[in-house]
């Protein structure tokens, strides 16, 4: 019989070696230059964004249009949403990251997604189209809080109850 004694395996901490700390705290000039570096790639962000709103666009073309490979492009369009809704907000515009999240809610939650739920993801796209085109950074502001308030609208049509 084997031995019942459970072995705890504590893996090492390498992030900890990684940060720089004084006896402040964390480094305040190594925290300066890090921001001026995300500062620095904003304006590559909107290049970034816009191949991403291509990519997204593409994918979501080919579930409409290919019902026999529908989940593998349902997929494509998570991953690529997940992508953007981790960058968004790293570069100043946060109704992206919100998007591209109800994106990812609707595709988790949305057992077998038709028709309704591809409408909705359509309209997510043409909003995240919207926000980059109109520069909407930040929360957008009002517009952008309407955008949201209407976009939630459409998501609570097509999620389960």
């Amino acid at each position: 019989m084997a031995d019942d004694k459970a072995e705890f395996i504590v893996p090492p901490n390498r992030l900890k070696s990684k940060v720089t700390f004084s006896e402040g705290g964390i480094d305040a000039a190594a925290l300066e230059k890090a921001e001026q570096v995300i500062a620095n790639l904003q304006g590559n962000y909107l290049d970034w964004v816009e191949e991403d709103l291509t990519a997204i666009q593409a994918a979501y073309e080919k579930a409409a249009s290919d019902v026999a490979e529908r989940k593998q492009h349902l997929a494509d369009i998570f991953r690529i949403a997940h992508d953007m809704k981790g960058q968004g907000g790293s570069f100043g515009y946060q109704l992206i990251t919100l998007i591209a999240n109800q994106i990812c809610r609707v595709l988790e939650k949305v057992e077998n997604p038709g028709e309704d739920a591809l409408e909705v993801i359509k309209v997510h796209i043409h909003a995240m189209r919207l926000v980059i085109t109109s520069r909407m950074e930040g929360d957008g502001g009002k517009a952008g809080a309407g955008m949201v308030k209407g976009l939630e609208a459409t998501v609570a049509k097509v999620l389960p109850k």
